[in-house]
């Protein structure tokens, strides 16, 4: 049984990296109509509303365990979304993709010293040598530096609410049902995302919303890059643990570029695939057991 829940995390993480890395196209087309806070509002609702058509199920919960769910879609969902398209403005994407690659290694810092997982060796060693290759992978032939602490710093913001949201979520998924405390955190992304809407006051393009394809660019975030994802990524946390999970975050820059190559026609260098190759390597040696 051991072996095969390894089998379905790993299978989940894989595929849930490979979706949200190609989610940036559809992501891209929508801010074209709507800001970054009102696609997130729309994506967590839809997620919401599909979850809760899977399984209409209600459970009480207590006021820690809210609070709790709450702390964890803030810091998932809302402030990690926020930081990074907020860190965009400011600094380069390859500045970006690199600092918040670094939430893996932040997220085994943190469950050490929580007392959630026990700090490995593999995992800085597979640390160093992913980082390397998301580091060609971003720059994808073409290197360019430019550092603004602005963006870099919000860059690191994002990197470190996901290393608390993926610790916490630990927490969440023990013991609940996977379907609803998923669709709990969708609820809480919704509330913690609506004060901030409602405060930006930009216009909402509701005609927008029901025209084709926006209205199915929405259908497959809501439903595929935040409900089904949070769905399979929670298991994997369940079956991993949250370092061996994030640790498949070292792939996502390079299934980014891999998806730009093939619909958007950009560039793929040699460089990037000898990333590809690295982080690879970095992502077997992090999830390396010690030998007792």
């Amino acid at each position: 049984m051991k072996n095969r829940e390894k089998i379905l995390g790993v299978f989940f993480a894989l595929c849930t990296i490979t979706i949200w890395g190609s989610t940036f196209i559809f992501t891209k087309q929508l801010l074209d109509f709507f800001t970054p806070a009102q696609v997130m509002l729309v994506r967590f609702a839809i997620a919401y509303v599909v979850l809760f058509l899977m399984r209409p199920k209600f459970t009480r919960l207590t006021r820690n365990e809210i609070l709790l769910f709450l702390v964890v879609t803030l810091t998932g969902n809302t402030l990690y979304f926020l930081a990074e398209n907020y860190a965009l403005s400011f600094t380069l994407a390859s500045n970006v993709s690199i600092i918040v690659a670094t939430a893996p290694i932040l997220t085994a810092l943190l469950a050490h010293f929580t007392g959630t997982e026990a700090f490995r060796r593999t995992t800085l060693i597979g640390f160093f040598i992913a980082i390397s290759g998301v580091i060609l992978v971003v720059f994808n032939g073409s290197f360019v530096l430019k550092l603004d602490p602005r963006g870099d710093l919000l860059a690191l913001g994002a990197a470190l609410s996901w290393a608390v949201y993926s610790v916490l979520t630990i927490r969440c998924t023990s013991g609940y049902d996977p379907f609803l405390s998923t669709r709990y955190m969708m609820l809480g992304g919704f509330l913690t995302t609506l004060p901030i809407v409602l405060v930006q006051n930009a216009p909402f393009p509701t005609t927008a919303l029901f025209s084709w394809p926006v209205g199915a660019y929405f259908l497959f975030l809501g439903f595929v890059g935040s409900g089904l994802c949070f769905l399979m990524w929670n298991t994997a946390f369940r079956y991993l643990g949250a370092v061996s999970t994030n640790s498949f975050i070292y792939a996502q820059p390079f299934i980014t570029i891999v998806v730009a190559f093939f619909v958007l026609h950009e560039p793929l260098s040699l460089l990037a695939v000898l990333g590809a190759i690295l982080i690879t390597l970095g992502v077997i040696v992090s999830r390396k057991q010690p030998k007792n």
